[in-house]
């Protein structure tokens, strides 16, 4: 069997594809020509992350494709019913990329309550000639210890952000449409551990009492988070998206940054992927990363041993 991993995946992943007989293909094919590329190789497998789409239209122009591999969690960049209602199968690796992503999240916080993505962008311009006003402008930093973060959505990544969030300190609130309460398990380095229980709380909650806010849920149809949910937020709050782009509304959100509703964002996905708004890139109120919450590679060897055993099954 052929397998295409069309946005690459992890020599791990690769090494057990091919040690259980498969042939694995990382060519990056063009969008216009997978279904092509496709049927003139004879691929069964397809996998892709975010950059590939496998719509219906794919589906039907490839009648030998078995298995659609989804290097993630979000399979929004697949129409999955669909392809199951055709009979093939549709997989991702859902926890792989938990802990990853959770650290973005902190990356962001820590970043943006000492102003380091503003600071890097201006350290290089002004540092040997306004070194004072600088540091002036960024003295006014927060510590994260003893403030409340808002999780909304969870499950497997927001379960992650609260076991570092307890972890430093901090007073965890959680929201979940589906999920009453939840146990965490935090494990040290000496072989230790505490169990924390949560029971999970109102969005409105959510909104009014958190210093932070963190969104881990799925690509919606309507904003999450929009100009009413900001309203309700505590004047300062800081909002974190590793999630999916287009569950904030970033015309809302500027609005909020540019009124002190809000005081700082940290975005890893965006509206318009992949060209965001310039509104949303210039803002020097907002730390930015590409869609990466993903990419460590501890997360890809997990990714392609998960994607690789499930297909082997």
């Amino acid at each position: 069997m052929k397998v295409l991993a069309n946005d690459g995946v992890s020599q791990s992943g690769i090494n057990a594809l091919e040690k259980a007989g498969f042939e694995v293909i990382t060519t990056k094919v063009a969008q216009e020509q997978l279904a092509n590329y496709i049927n003139e190789n004879d691929v069964d497998v397809v996998l892709v992350r975010s950059a590939t789409t496998v719509r219906k239209e794919v589906i039907d122009a490839c009648p030998g494709l078995r298995i659609i591999g989804r290097g993630g969690v979000g399979m929004d960049n697949i129409d999955v019913d669909y392809a199951r209602s055709k009979g093939l199968h549709v997989i991702n690796t859902p926890a792989a990329s938990s802990q990853s992503v959770a650290e973005l999240v902190f990356a962001h916080l820590y970043g943006s309550v000492r102003f380091l993505h503003d600071s890097n962008r201006n350290m290089p311009l002004d540092g040997d000639t306004k070194f004072k006003d600088l540091k002036k402008n960024y003295a006014k930093g927060l510590e994260l210890r003893g403030k409340t973060l808002g999780i909304v959505g969870f499950g497997r990544i927001g379960q992650e952000v609260a076991k570092i969030a307890v972890g430093i300190g901090m007073n965890v609130l959680a929201s979940d449409k589906f999920v009453d309460e939840a146990t965490i398990t935090l494990n040290f380095f000496d072989g230790q551990s505490n169990d924390f229980q949560f029971k999970t709380v109102s969005m409105d909650e959510i909104l009014s009492k958190s210093d932070f806010i963190t969104l881990h849920v799925p690509a919606q149809k309507e904003y999450v988070i929009g100009k009413p949910e900001f309203d309700k937020m505590k004047d300062g709050v800081g909002v974190i998206n590793a999630a999916r782009g287009g569950v904030i509304d970033e015309v809302a959100l500027i609005d909020a940054l540019e009124s002190g509703k809000v005081a700082f964002a940290g975005l890893d996905t965006f509206e318009q992927e992949p060209t965001p708004a310039i509104k949303v890139l210039m803002n020097d109120r907002i730390s930015l990363t590409p869609h990466i919450g993903a990419a460590t590679n501890e997360a890809q060897d997990r990714i392609g041993t998960e994607l690789a055993t499930q297909i082997i099954e």
